[in-house]
């Protein structure tokens, strides 16, 4: 078989309807949205993000997932025009709110889910989609990207295929089914005809989850979805055996950044 033979979407598709890691509601993101308000725009992600990001010949940007505008608000300060879709309306009230205490008036929000019609979205010099790549179908997000821009797209995808660290899955003793890793959308890229650039650029990692014993439970039942009786039992007991340095220790967690010019 020839490596051009390779259905990557396809292979991507059947491991997204496997894996452990299930997508969000419009309704999960409006709950969540206010504690992240408190905490992304201070995340080192954002600039790490931007630093790595060219916005020579850019005027225009479309951010698609943009949540609570963490970067929306960032190049709305550089850039003509920012278009923000979310489909979290929460989200969008949130990126409101923060665009006026900013006296930030360029951003135009887009109640819009990846899965409804795009045809009335703007199109922009640069689309990017950042840590909201939990898509379905692949290759029908990369396409729609593609064709929302005028020059360039810019993608961020967790990398390793897990949002909660290994070892906290053996402590846990749940059998988890990893989702697709990033590697998937350069194979899916590369099928299009599309050569894209990577990088990696990181986030805070476990330690921002362990100012609390609740907290710590929280958060990984987020990623992971409900968790039984003993599954809360072998967190807490993991929990209690981590000494305040080792809750305190500085980590990172990584997500690969693709990028590529547009395509016609």
């Amino acid at each position: 078989m020839k490596f051009e033979d390779i259905d990557f979407n396809e292979m991507y598709k059947k491991q997204k309807e496997k894996t452990t890691f299930k997508p969000k509601s419009s309704e999960d993101w409006n709950n969540k949205a206010p504690s992240m308000n408190e905490r992304v725009h201070s995340s080192i992600y954002n600039d790490e993000f931007l630093n790595r990001l060219d916005l020579n010949g850019v005027d225009t940007l479309l951010d698609v997932g943009c949540g609570v505008g963490n970067l929306s608000l960032k190049l709305a300060k550089k850039l003509h025009k920012v278009y923000s879709l979310d489909y979290s309306s929460k989200m969008l009230e949130l990126l409101i709110d923060n665009a006026k205490k900013q006296n930030i008036n360029n951003i135009t929000t887009i109640n819009k889910s990846w899965y409804d019609d795009w045809d009335d979205v703007p199109n922009a010099d640069l689309v990017i989609a950042s840590r909201s790549m939990e898509v379905k179908d692949m290759k029908e997000a990369l396409l729609k990207l593609n064709k929302k821009a005028n020059k360039k797209v810019v993608i961020t995808y967790k990398k390793g295929g897990s949002f909660v660290s290994n070892e906290i899955l053996d402590a846990l003793k749940k059998d988890i089914v990893k989702k697709p890793d990033y590697i998937y959308i350069l194979n899916i890229l590369y099928s299009l005809g599309i050569y894209a650039k990577i990088d990696f650029i990181n986030s805070e990692g476990r330690n921002t989850i362990y100012s609390s014993k609740e907290r710590f439970i929280q958060s990984i039942s987020w990623s992971i979805g409900s968790l039984s009786e003993d599954e809360i039992k072998n967190l807490e007991i993991y929990y209690d055996s981590l000494t305040n340095e080792q809750k305190d220790k500085e980590e990172y967690v990584q997500w690969a950044m693709i990028s590529w010019n547009k395509k016609d």
